[in-house]
């Protein structure tokens, strides 16, 4: 079930320093801020050759990365997205087996203008799980 890494998710409290840092740091290629109002967040990507690495910044008052910035100032490790096939086979197989699906169970549009649903972190060792069809 299970594809490729597609990103790895921080939550950051300054968008502009932290896409920053990686473009003139250390040479990354940068998107540019790209606001997601369904998911209440501002996302910039850091194309890597084999992975990206997902900014996400709050955007409006109900963001839930306002909640994790709020316990983690500095910001941090959010989630990680993988890869499937096919979404709704992936979401009723993890249902089937006990896996909680964060919402109301369908996916949504994300970033990369793809379906993409959220499993519950207590279910997944304390990661938060992305899954967005390939």
């Amino acid at each position: 079930m299970i594809g490729q890494l597609n990103h790895v998710a921080i939550a950051v409290p300054d968008l502009e320093a932290a896409a920053a840092n990686y473009r003139e740091t250390l040479g990354a290629k940068v998107s540019d801020p790209v606001p997601q109002p369904d998911h209440g967040v501002t996302v910039v990507f850091i194309e890597l050759p084999n992975t990206k690495i997902e900014l996400l910044h709050p955007l409006g008052e109900k963001s839930p990365i306002q909640a994790f910035l709020d316990k983690n100032p500095s910001g941090g490790i959010h989630h990680v997205c993988y890869e499937v096939q096919d979404i709704l086979t992936a979401r009723d197989t993890l249902k089937a087996q006990g896996k909680r699906v964060l919402g109301d169970g369908e996916p949504k549009i994300g970033a990369h203008g793809k379906p993409v649903l959220f499993l519950h972190p207590k279910d997944f060792t304390g990661t938060l799980v992305e899954l967005e069809q390939a």
